[in-house]
């Protein structure tokens, strides 16, 4: 993808009200986190949490769209984050022939994106900004004009890891949502949302400038 067709894109999403501000700079790099298999214990809640996560309703999630470790044959070097848009799964690469694979949400129809960028760096609890074009369009947001603080009701959830391609800033993220209903579906403006505790498992597994590759079609990009 080009510079010039991911900044349009980027100009195209910031209509979509994916803008944000941060509360922190986020930088937390712990080493990876043992990779726990059941599903119990990866959706329990997280009471720890600067705002407590509930446990998630497994009853609203379908199992493969659970938190899993899986074959996974690709190009890309371990530790690359692999959006795989058609089937709506995140894979983060691993050595020989793994992944760790989360289920996500994908931006609706006008708001689908793909290419090649990084991680430019990660926040825990973001604030959310809505943009102008979208306070325009709803202004029963113009209350949240500078930022609404973060929390369990913030559209960005727990974390948000910032894309950015060439230094620049596409406005697209990868974030959390407390909605797990909507995960395997086409809903979002535009972002790669994951469940709250998906979000947070990813947040601890890959640093700043991780590589980020989003295939817009299968084993395509967009551009």
């Amino acid at each position: 993808m080009t510079r010039r067709s991911f900044i349009v894109s980027a100009s195209a999403f910031a209509l979509a009200g994916c803008q944000t501000t941060g509360n922190g700079s986020g930088l937390n790099l712990a080493a990876n986190p043992p990779i726990e298999t059941n599903p119990k214990t990866i959706y329990a809640a997280k009471p720890d949490e600067q705002f407590p996560l509930p446990a998630v309703n497994l009853n609203k999630l379908d199992p493969k769209f659970y938190r899993q470790v899986v074959n996974y044959t690709s190009p890309e070097p371990a530790g690359t984050i692999i959006v795989d848009t058609p089937n709506r799964f995140l894979y983060l690469t691993m050595k020989d022939d793994k992944a760790v694979r989360y289920g996500v949400g994908i931006g609706r129809a006008g708001f689908s994106w793909g290419g090649r960028a990084e991680i430019a760096w990660k926040r825990p609890w973001p604030t959310w900004t809505p943009p102008k074009e979208m306070i325009k369009r709803q202004p029963e947001l113009k209350k949240y004009a500078d930022g609404m603080e973060p929390g369990l009701h913030n559209p960005l959830g727990a974390r948000a890891l910032y894309i950015y391609e060439n230094g620049k800033d596409t406005l697209y993220r990868l974030h959390g949502t407390p909605e797990v209903a909507s995960i395997g579906k086409a809903v979002s403006s535009g972002c790669v949302r994951l469940i709250n505790q998906d979000i947070c498992d990813l947040y601890e597994r890959v640093p700043p400038h991780t590589r980020i590759v989003v295939l817009q079609k299968k084993g395509s990009l967009i551009g």
